[in-house]
């Protein structure tokens, strides 16, 4: 994996691919995880309005499997170096990490959450 400290973006080496018209395996793999990432939204809307413990378990399994291939595909897209992150400044992460500590003291037992 290679990390570029001007661009700070995280990827391994891109495995290349003929540029045409067509859809190539970069834009199938790519068209998969964008619909796994719609569908487990869905699905995660369906598990809160389900009324019935046996549907919304239904629903969760089946959340659960979808999860799991857009994770597979997130997986083979950074693999190949199709799919680009950036890295974390390590100073807004302080300061996340510092709001979400001033708000969990604003509840009753706040302090104990960890």
């Amino acid at each position: 994996m290679n990390q570029n400290s001007n661009q700070q973006k995280i990827q391994n080496p891109e495995t290349q691919i003929q540029k045409t018209p067509q859809m190539n395996d970069r834009d199938f793999i790519n068209d998969m995880l964008t619909t796994e990432k719609y569908m487990t939204t869905a699905y995660s809307v369906a598990m809160h309005e389900a009324s019935h413990d046996g549907l919304y378990q239904d629903i969760l399994s089946i959340f659960n499997e979808t999860e799991n291939c857009q994770r597979d595909l997130y997986n083979a897209m950074f693999r190949k170096g199709w799919y680009k992150i950036e890295a974390a400044d390590q100073q807004k992460l302080q300061q996340a990490y510092q709001q979400f500590q001033g708000y969990t003291n604003q509840f009753p037992g706040g302090s104990n959450i960890q």
